[in-house]
């Protein structure tokens, strides 16, 4: 069955996190001539994030808010309590403002002129739309766990995003660079890409950089993907050049 539209994983897998969220904390700790090793902490502060956000079912709160609350306990631990709330709200909000990948938009333009692409992520719908803007890059859609109530892995999480596609789940091809995301959709029936992000924790290996061989494809850039679609969409391809 031929893919009919792309879903992407956005947070790691789009946009580069670690950087934006280590510059936020390092330009706080200059103001008060404080020295911290600045990526680590940004890299505790995405575990933490991670862990309040990853499966939540019908939640009372979004990721803006669990960033706010993971960079409070991650300052309270770490003795940083000078920094005021105004900038720690500067901090937790650094992820409306953080880069995509370099190898992203163009390869983006190219998919889309072939396949709807479509934002399916954990991250509120207000920050997608900010970084979305911030970065000149275009989507069909924005599918957010916020809109469905359920986080991923949960499977509810894929299911809905399907029907609001209009698609059966193998004609959607979701893209990643995380397994635990892929293996959900693969057991809902997506058909699944991991794209390495070897750089996504900045000074840390990421945790899981190795594919499960029971994805469907693995590309190392954007572009490969690009020049993937045309063959996973021959029709499509076909009626745009």
């Amino acid at each position: 069955m031929a893919i009919k539209a792309l879903t992407f994983d956005t947070g790691g897998t789009v946009l580069d996190w670690h950087s934006g969220i280590r510059d936020a904390l390092a330009a706080t700790g200059r103001a008060h001539g404080v020295e911290r090793d600045w990526g680590a902490l940004a890299n505790q502060h995405r575990r933490l994030t991670m862990k309040g956000i990853v499966g939540q079912v019908q939640p009372a709160f979004n990721m803006d808010d669990v960033h706010v609350r993971a960079l409070d306990e991650l300052l309270e631990a770490q003795g940083l309590v000078m920094f005021s709330p105004g900038e720690r709200r500067q901090i937790a909000t650094a992820w409306h403002r953080v880069s995509t990948w370099p190898d992203f938009a163009a390869p983006l333009s190219e998919i889309r002129a072939i396949l709807p692409a479509i934002s399916f992520t954990m991250l509120p719908l207000s920050l997608v739309m900010d970084v979305s803007r911030l970065n000149g890059i275009t989507w069909d859609a924005v599918i957010s766990c916020e809109a469905i109530g359920y986080y991923k892995p949960d499977p509810r999480a894929y299911q809905q995003a399907a029907k609001w596609l209009a698609l059966d789940p193998s004609e959607i091809l979701m893209v990643a660079c995380h397994n635990f995301d892929l293996n959900a959709a693969r057991a809902c029936g997506f058909k699944t890409a991991f794209v390495r992000r070897p750089r996504e924790w900045g000074c840390e290996p990421p945790p899981d950089p190795t594919p499960n061989p029971a994805c469907d494809h693995v590309f190392d850039t954007f572009d490969e993907l690009a020049l993937a679609v045309r063959d996973l969409a021959p029709a499509a391809g076909a009626k745009s050049s």
